[in-house]
Formats: structure tokens, sequence, C-alpha cells
């Protein structure tokens, strides 16, 4: 399962993600994104060696607003989309340590995947690709922690760093579950009061019930049935929670090992509704 920065993020590598702009191949180090408004659904791409499924065809454009209607102008949104595609091929790298604000944990994981293979990476990728091009096409700037689905890492603490460091206005982590074969749903996690987030907690659990609803309203996918309480539930494990400085949850949103959820879950049109549900709390969040 479970971006322009400021200079001092050393490592970190900034760049123009608008709409249409071929993803450069991530790397060991960080990457950073902050995509310009625009209006056109770019295609993601990915180079996953566990998976081999198309990449998301571009959505017929839609109409382009005025300025005045832009939803989100001005705002910016960081998405973090969880794990990597080749995070399989460097289990050194994942396993150095790090500091999640409470404890030491691994750099990153690889990420679960369906029976028959599908990646979480992907998944989380492909959501996350849909999701920024809604967020552009309503006047938005996004700060993403990676920009492709080729590439090793950034570990965990770091993506908080970039979206911290992107100034964002409200963060989601993207990411599907590995839980039990018999259990559905999404759940969506939110932080505790852990010294960076302590300014954000109120504010992360209000985006979190929008979410909640967006998915409710937006989708055919049911609160989980095994994690949390109505699909909700306060994590203090997790770096990207306990190191935010802005607004943010994350959203698991479905099993992976679930048959139902895994039909769900790998098809284009699921994957398209998760955005419009997450760029619809986005827009109600920050309104």
């Amino acid at each position: 399962m479970l971006v322009a920065l400021a200079t001092a993020a050393t490592g970190l590598l900034a760049c123009a993600c608008g709409a249409g702009a071929e993803p450069a191949p991530a790397q060991q180090t960080p990457a950073a994104a902050a995509a310009s408004p625009s209006t056109a659904r770019p295609t993601a791409t990915h180079a996953d060696p566990a998976a081999t499924h198309a990449d998301p065809p571009a959505s017929s454009a839609r109409p382009a607003p005025s300025a005045a209607a832009l939803p989100l102008a001005g705002k910016i949104v960081g998405i973090d989309p969880g794990h990597n595609g080749g995070n399989f091929s460097d289990p050194s790298y994942l396993a150095q340590q790090i500091w999640n604000g409470r404890a030491s944990e691994n750099c990153d994981t690889t990420g679960t995947e369906t029976d028959a293979g599908y990646t979480e990476a992907l998944f989380n990728f492909r959501v996350a690709s849909f999701l920024r091009a809604d967020l552009v096409h309503d006047g938005a700037r996004v700060v993403l922690t990676r920009t492709s689905n080729g590439g090793v890492g950034p570990c965990v603490n770091t993506r908080s760093t970039i979206i911290n460091g992107g100034h964002a206005n409200v963060a989601v982590d993207i990411h599907a579950d590995g839980g039990p074969a018999g259990g559905r749903g999404f759940a969506i996690l939110e932080p505790i009061a852990d010294g960076p987030n302590n300014a954000v907690i109120t504010s992360s659990a209000q985006l979190g019930s929008d979410i909640r609803q967006a998915f409710l309203n937006g989708t055919s996918m049911p609160v989980s049935t095994y994690d949390g309480v109505n699909g909700v539930t306060q994590r203090d494990d997790l770096a990207g929670l306990n190191l935010t400085t802005v607004p943010k949850v994350l959203i698991e949103c479905g099993n992976m090992r679930n048959a139902t959820d895994a039909a769900l879950l790998t098809s284009t049109v699921f994957q398209e509704q998760i955005a419009r549900a997450l760029e619809a709390a986005i827009i109600r969040f920050l309104s």
C-alpha cells in the first residue's frame, strides 16, 4: 500500500509538466513537477517491469472554462502517487532507514499488486496522471512527487519534503491496499498530531470527510469493510502524514487482493472516476 521546490531541498529536480508534456524518467534522486494551467488531459507513461498494461488513453478534452470560472485558480495541489514502478529492482535502496517523525522505517516499499500482477505503483501513477490533468484544467498548479512509473523512490520522507516545499494548499497520497481477499472498499488515512503536522490535523480531517463523500457520490467503491470505522482511520506511523505541513490524507482506493475491487481498480474508466471524485473533493475543500 501504502512540486516546484525551494533550492534548499538538495537533490530535488523541478520540471514543468504542462498538459501533453512527456514525463521525464524518475531517478533514485527524487523528482518534482509543477504543472501550469492547461486544458488537455495527458497520457501517463510508465515502465513497470511487473505489468504490461497500456498507458491511460488521452480522454477527449474538456471544454476550457473562462478564467473567471476556474475553481482552483491560484491554488497549488500536491499529489503523491505511492511507490514507483522500478522499486522492485532495488531492494537495498528501499531498505535504507529514514525518520518518519516518530520512528525509523524503510525508505519505501514496492507496494501491493492484484493476483494477476497489476501493480499498485502503476495504479497510483495512472490515477495521479488523470487527477493532475483535471486539476490543471481547473486552474491549479500541481506538485507531483514523481513524474514517471519507471524509477525508484523517492523515499517517503522526501515525498513530504517535495509537497511541503511546493507550498501546496492541500495534498493527497494515492494508494491501493493489499488487504484480506474477503475485504472490500476504500479507506481514508488521516494524520495524528505529531509536531510538524499539528497545525493541519483539523483541516486534514475535513479533507478526509470531503474525499469520503466524493468517493461515495462519484464511484461504486464502498467504504472499507476491514480498515478503520466507516472508511476512516487515524495513523501515526506514516511519514507522509506525520511530516506534512499542509492538509493531507492518504487514500487506499480499494483492495487489490479482492477480486471485485481489483476488477474496478484496473479499469481505466474507474481510475478516471476516482480522479474526478478526488477533484470534486479538492474543489469543495478549497472553496
